[in-house]
């Protein structure tokens, strides 16, 4: 009996040891499907599009197209098993939740977005540089005017996927009332004007458009309210050939060319070959006046036009021949500008999901059918351009102004603080408080001081 005990005992035993091992084992595999492990990395974005590739898909959403290329990436993804959790962000809430995540330690891995929105988050060293995951293939089929936008001191923080152009707007039909046939351009292009045509534009606007037919109507739209819309001023500012910013990141306005710049605005004002009040009008103000066909000459960009395309055939504003046209400028070149939305990752520290983020932002912004996603905005890729220019042939157009391009942020630390500098100077210009050359003077000055104080704080300029 003793030894039939000890031998019931062993057993026991055995099967206990047993049992512990495989709970071991199911321990070590927890998280792993197929021998891989799992890794979860968090994506947000504000809001762009709906659908993965169109709109008119059902079930359509802001983070469809991210849920999509998850899914794609993970089933043919060797080095883990991949969770993607995808949160769509307001934008009015980004900063914020972005500093409440990073001073608590949690940031995300991934954040679409507008670059110009993100640029102080690559100063302040919050983000990972991309260059090893940018490759020939990549450079070739986008345009180097966008890899320097996306570029911070010698490193690439973001992979440009699409964009948002920059450009006028005018009433082609308010321009043929008046008698200016000659300077209206194919409804597929993009015009461009010299300056002393869109002078005379404004000036023939101002004389000939009837008033029976456009009541309240002004040449031009001008707004310095606040600093909404404002890069289509800094573009004004540019357009007898400042550069704006120097090779250091400081603002060099205030010499002849910014201040002949200030000067035109000022004279345009004064001329009355623009809305009244501009000094207490808002961009939004000055793009419900175009609507309304109480402007000849406005602000756009790709998605406000496609906006007012699609108003128009809701019946929601009332139909007129809405073309486009180029920021004129002295030396006959336009000037061109573009929002650039693309993917940043965050140094989150954790090498695993730094490299598991890289690898699906490669992958999401190159695959073949995941790119022609950004057909949803511009496309930042040629062959996106070529595959859709029939369905869209202002793609084209926005493609052939892209060798004018400047960066309009000049990717200096600070810069959505120094977007709180320019509007009271221009309102101080066009209230006549300071001159044009006082203007841009203390616009330079409180502008570098801004920029001077975010270097300090800049992992860019402190490497």
């Amino acid at each position: 009996m003793k030894k039939l005990g000890l031998a019931l005992f062993s057993i026991v035993l055995l099967l206990s040891l047993l049992t512990a091992c495989g709970n071991d084992d199911k321990e070590a595999d927890k998280g792993k499907t197929d021998g891989k492990d799992t890794v979860e990395i968090s994506l947000w974005l504000t809001p762009q599009w709906k659908g993965v590739i169109d709109s008119s898909e059902e079930g359509a959403d802001f983070d469809s197209f991210f849920k999509y290329a998850a899914e794609k990436f993970s089933e043919q993804y060797d080095k883990h098993d991949v969770k993607v959790n995808v949160e769509v962000i307001a934008g009015d809430q980004r900063d914020e939740m972005l500093n409440v995540n990073l001073n608590g330690g949690t940031p995300p891995d991934i954040f679409f977005e507008s670059v110009f929105a993100m640029g102080d988050y690559a100063h302040r060293g919050a983000l990972a540089p991309l260059n090893d995951i940018v490759d020939d293939e990549a450079k070739q089929d986008i345009e180097q005017s966008f890899w320097d936008t996306v570029t911070f001191g010698e490193d690439i923080y973001f992979y440009p996927f699409s964009h948002m152009p920059g450009t006028l707007v005018y009433n082609a039909d308010m321009f043929k009332a008046a008698g200016l046939e000659k300077y209206v351009g194919s409804a597929d292009a993009i015009q461009t004007w010299t300056l002393d045509e869109y002078e005379t534009i404004l000036k023939e606007l101002k004389a000939n458009t009837p008033e029976d037919k456009y009541s309240n109507a002004y040449p031009m739209g001008l707004y310095a309210l606040n600093n909404q819309g404002d890069t289509w001023n800094l573009a004004y500012l540019r357009m007898f050939g400042s550069p704006f910013f120097d090779d250091e990141g400081n603002i060099v306005l205030a010499d002849e060319k910014g201040t002949k710049a200030a000067a035109w605005l000022k004279d345009m004002y004064d001329e009355g070959l623009t809305n009244p009040g501009a000094e207490s009008v808002s961009s939004n103000d000055v793009n419900a006046m175009f609507q309304n066909q109480q402007l000849g000459v406005s602000f756009t960009n790709s998605v406000l036009y496609n906006n007012i395309k699609a108003d128009m055939a809701s019946g929601n504003v009332p139909e007129f021949d809405a073309r486009l046209a180029n920021i004129p400028s002295e030396s006959g070149d336009p000037l061109s500008f573009t929002y650039v939305t693309g993917a940043s990752i965050f140094d989150t520290g954790d090498k695993t999901r730094m490299e598991v983020s890289k690898d699906f932002v490669k992958f999401f912004s190159s695959d073949p059918e995941l790119v022609k996603a950004s057909k949803n905005g511009v496309p930042v890729r040629k062959s996106v351009v070529e595959e859709f220019k029939d369905e869209n042939p202002l793609f084209a157009a926005y493609e052939a102004n892209s060798q004018y391009m400047f960066s309009f942020t000049g990717n200096v630390p600070g810069y959505n603080e120094l977007r709180q500098v320019l509007y009271p100077e221009l309102q101080a210009l066009y209230t006549g408080e300071k001159s044009p050359e006082e203007a841009v003077k203390d616009y330079q000055k409180k502008g570098n001081n801004v920029i001077e104080k975010a270097k300090e704080d800049s992992v860019i300029y402190n490497k």
